[in-house]
């Protein structure tokens, strides 16, 4: 993380820049404009002979750690597509593979992981900044990015997105900006204090970035609307006190059933849940479970498995509550491959390989049947 920095008004350069930009700056600045301004105005500026070229940046390690930290622990890498960005790449060869051997479609998941690779290089960034979790920053533009998925899903426009949570300092900002500038990317931000939002304003303006502020319009329209002035502290700020409602409590609640219902435990509890998720292996049935847990829900999920029995009180508790989950049998061996090389395990379970595509096939067929048996249970195919 960043450390903060302040400015020492002592320095005779910082004098000096301040004396030059008497004319924008008031007599009392906000100290996050007047960071803002000493950093713009010390910022390198491109001779008149060099105007055509773009500017160069030494690339921060201080940023390229804590992206690369954030990338970890979201599960995230910042120089290469995900795997379902990989999974959807492999489904443009499906025809192709389906009718090949085993060897013949090992030789084609090779040859689109460089497809892959070399997608990601061309593809376009969006850089999210956000002063809290960034919760609203990516879902924002998740929604934005799914008026693009006809030309998402073909990867003939792929795009990266990056988000930085945190950032209540110029400083970070600066450098988040200056990566961007670098990367050609464009910036999302939702930054609650006024001064931040200006800064991230300005500086992707000086670098002649596309920029986009989330959270400033609809926060001006509120308050022309209620007639009061916002408060401009991010979520989590000290000072700010939430009360705890009902609802904060169901939904821990719900998590806490969620994570003890995991994975076909406790069966005896499926009549308390609201939600029962049924699937194969790796078909994203405890993502998913979180996800709505989140959201309130108490939700169990059941694994399917080829020669185990599922429980008893899964057939007797409500059939509107139980969902069915499958998947291209292409993409969950992409994604066993995937998980079996990530935990550096062999995809060798006794004797059957179990991202083989045809164990692969028998056990989503083995599931669609179980499926046709139990009409009630809606079968969807999209899951996190």
């Amino acid at each position: 993380m960043f450390a903060s920095s302040s400015f020492n008004l002592s320095n005779p350069n910082l004098r000096t820049t301040l004396a030059a930009s008497n004319s924008i700056i008031p007599e009392s600045p906000n100290p996050r404009t007047l960071s803002l301004h000493t950093q713009l105005d010390t910022a390198h500026e491109p001779d008149s002979d060099s105007d055509n070229q773009a500017p160069k940046f030494k690339g921060s390690p201080q940023l390229k750690r804590w992206s690369r930290a954030r990338a970890i622990r979201s599960g995230r890498k910042l120089d290469r597509s995900t795997h379902r960005s990989q999974a959807l790449q492999l489904d443009r060869q499906i025809q192709l593979i389906e009718s090949a051997e085993l060897e013949p479609a090992n030789a084609a998941g090779a040859g689109a992981d460089a497809d892959t690779d070399a997608a990601a290089s061309s593809s376009k960034s969006i850089y999210m900044i956000s002063d809290g979790t960034g919760w609203t920053a990516e879902h924002s533009v998740g929604a934005a990015l799914g008026q693009f998925e006809h030309c998402l899903v073909d990867r003939g426009c792929p795009v990266q997105t990056h988000l930085f949570s945190g950032i209540d300092d110029v400083e970070p900002l600066m450098e988040i900006v200056k990566q961007a500038a670098k990367e050609g990317a464009m910036v999302v931000y939702t930054l609650a204090d006024p001064s931040m939002a200006e800064a991230a304003k300005q500086a992707c303006k000086l670098w002649g970035l596309p920029s986009t502020d989330i959270l400033g319009p609809i926060t001006e329209a509120i308050a022309s609307h209620l007639r009061v002035s916002p408060s401009g502290l991010p979520r989590g700020a000290p000072g700010r006190n939430i009360p705890l409602s009902d609802e904060y409590f169901r939904r821990i609640e719900a998590i806490e059933f969620t994570i003890k219902q995991d994975d076909g435990a406790l069966p005896q509890n499926l009549h308390k849940a609201d939600i029962i998720l049924a699937g194969v292996s790796r078909t994203g049935k405890t993502p998913l479970s979180i996800y709505l847990a989140q959201k309130g829900y108490k939700v169990a999920n059941v694994p399917i498995v080829m020669g185990v029995d599922l429980p008893k009180t899964l057939f007797q508790v409500d059939p509107e509550k139980v969902f069915g989950l499958t998947i291209n049998p292409l993409v969950l061996q992409t994604i066993r491959r995937a998980r079996a090389k990530t935990l550096g395990f062999t995809t060798e379970v006794g004797n059957i390989n179990y991202s083989e595509m045809s164990y692969v096939r028998r056990e989503l067929e083995f599931a669609g049947r179980i499926f046709s048996q139990n009409p009630v249970w809606p079968v969807i195919g999209k899951h996190i």
